[in-house]
């Protein structure tokens, strides 16, 4: 898989693109990650990508050129599946656009900054657009950081326990219940016994009650969406 990162700040994806889950998989040949610097693609002599909005107040505004550029430059060498923009107005990225994501060959996620890009290019080179929670931040860099970490994590390989993801919240519509390690009494706080039981069918069932609980209490509106598809 390959996943190119069109930003006017690279800077800020260099920790989060090297390291853990994300190296690995690119150490194996599982991942391609490329970052391009947005102001390589501008003809300013002042590297320039911004300016101010036509009849908006303050922030400032990411060109349509140099974004054409970039992308035009990236889609002239291979065909890309999806063109994302990370927009706080965009639709939810959840596991679900995770795990679809995670079976494309070529994405390009261009982030946003400042006040966001020329309407033009959301309206003309996007085909998907991705908030990851209802705030804003300065730029997109760090939603492009998140989403590539979830849809990488998902190929084939990435992980050491290729049924870890599985059992990731999230990907039945449920929470992932509380996880235990050694030892199994500590300071009198004690693992439940039923995961040292060795009774591997009544430790899922209690998983999975586990897990309806832990949902119900944290987060009820999965349990009504899964309610929802289910019913569909």
């Amino acid at each position: 898989m390959r996943i190119d990162i069109i930003t006017a700040c690279p800077e800020l994806l260099e920790s989060p693109l090297n390291h853990s889950i994300v190296q690995r998989a690119k150490d194996k040949g599982l991942a391609e990650i490329y970052v391009h610097n947005l102001r390589d693609f501008t003809l300013d002599k002042h590297r320039k990508v911004d300016d101010y909005a036509f009849g908006f107040g303050a922030g400032m505004v990411l060109q349509i050129e140099p974004i054409d550029r970039a992308i035009s430059h990236l889609t002239a060498q291979r065909h890309y599946d999806e063109i994302i923009f990370t927009a706080p107005d965009g639709e939810r990225f959840t596991q679900r656009e995770a795990n679809a994501l995670s079976l494309k060959q070529n994405i390009i996620i261009l982030c946003g900054h400042y006040k966001g890009v020329d309407q033009r290019v959301r309206d003309h080179l996007i085909t998907k657009e991705y908030t990851i929670g209802d705030f804003v931040l300065t730029g997109g860099e760090m939603p492009a950081a998140i989403m590539t970490d979830a849809i990488v994590r998902l190929l084939p390989g990435a992980l050491g326990d290729e049924t870890s993801a599985l059992s990731d919240s999230f990907q039945d519509g449920l929470l992932e219940p509380g996880v235990y390690t050694r030892p199994a009494e500590y300071k009198g706080w004690r693992v439940p016994d039923i995961l040292i039981s060795g009774n591997q069918a009544k430790i899922d069932e209690w998983l999975y009650e586990e897990s309806l609980r832990h949902t119900q209490s944290r987060r009820p509106d999965l349990l009504e969406e899964k309610q929802g598809e289910s019913v569909i």
